[in-house]
């Protein structure tokens, strides 16, 4: 199953053109910070984080959405890649579902 994770740094800023990416990705279900990228509490990825299982699709619109910073962002994937969960940003070549595109999966599995 695929899930995607949006996130907005304010109220003014609307998720709307990240969850119509993610839906038309073929997300079905889509969960929703307004957050600083910065903030620790996101109760959405949380719960989207929880409800991943092996064999599910995390998909953001961009990586900045997903990672508070590199360590967390390295911290998140290296997570999911142990509970074989693959991960697909939209805007960047970077796809742990396909083997010749698992460009991050290749970086895990040679530091580990």
């Amino acid at each position: 199953m695929k899930y995607g994770y949006a996130r907005v740094s304010t109220d003014d800023q609307k998720a709307d053109l990240q969850t119509a990416a993610l839906k038309k990705a073929g997300c079905e279900h889509v969960f929703t910070d307004t957050a600083s990228g910065s903030a620790s509490k996101r109760p959405e990825l949380t719960c989207c984080l929880a409800s991943l299982r092996a064999g599910d699709v995390l998909v953001v619109w961009k990586l900045d959405r997903l990672g508070r910073s590199l360590s967390h962002l390295v911290t998140v994937l290296s997570d999911l890649q142990k509970r074989g969960v693959a991960f697909l940003p939209l805007t960047e070549a970077i796809d742990t579902q396909k083997r010749g595109g698992a460009v991050y999966g290749a970086y895990l599995r040679r530091t580990r």
